[in-house]
């Protein structure tokens, strides 16, 4: 997948972590139904790798469906191998790197301008600035001025509130886990999932006034 252009057109990616693997897949099923259509089942989760297969399995055709955490070679390699479409990382290292070389797309974690810089030479399609709630908009919005041509997607402690301030900061897309999510992953609540899905896209759409261009 284009994973670029897939996060400045959706501008919502979905993280996923929960310890009831049924669960998360019902999560993943719910989100989807509300309308996000790009998800990451984070590698932390109870039975991960089995929760991104039948993820993929029920969903791939409509949605674009990720790894996250992604640290290792075997990881790079594990996810591909499970169908993920892309990966994402909290940081560089080998997980960025041979996935790359597999040829599968890459979110790089990264927070400074060095590392922002480290990602993009390393060939990541997009640069996860995590954790983003550490120094918020203003630091996207720094981060844009010398790097206008490097995706951003804000990740950590963002909530609902924050989504209209990442992307006036120019932020490409935004990627949410437990503010979305809250305890559905783990065999919670799915209704109050459903509504606050239906916000956070809402949310994320009306970004109008985003600098980012893909």
């Amino acid at each position: 997948m284009n994973l670029r252009d897939a996060l400045a057109r959706q501008r919502l990616l979905a993280i996923i972590r929960g310890s009831d693997p049924d669960a998360c897949v019902r999560t993943a099923e719910v989100l989807a139904e509300a309308g996000v259509r790009l998800l990451e089942v984070s590698l932390t989760s109870a039975d991960a790798l089995a929760v991104l297969r039948r993820v993929v399995e029920e969903l791939g055709d409509d949605v674009g469906v990720g790894a996250g955490t992604v640290l290792t070679d075997a990881d790079a390699r594990h996810v591909l191998d499970s169908g993920a479409a892309f990966a994402v990382t909290p940081a560089l290292g080998a997980g960025v790197t041979t996935a790359v070389e597999l040829g599968l797309p890459v979110l790089a974690g990264a927070l400074t301008p060095t590392e922002v810089v480290a990602a993009r030479d390393a060939g990541a399609a997009a640069v996860k600035v995590f954790p983003a709630a550490t120094l918020g908009p203003a630091h996207v919005r720094a981060l844009r001025d010398p790097f206008p041509d490097v995706p951003l997607v804000p990740v950590g402690g963002v909530d609902l509130p924050d989504v209209p301030r990442y992307v006036a900061a120019g932020a490409c897309a935004v990627g949410v886990g437990s503010p979305l999510t809250g305890d559905a992953p783990h065999g919670g609540d799915t209704a109050a999932l459903r509504e606050r899905a239906a916000a956070f896209v809402a949310a994320a759409r009306d970004g109008s006034g985003s600098s980012w261009t893909s």
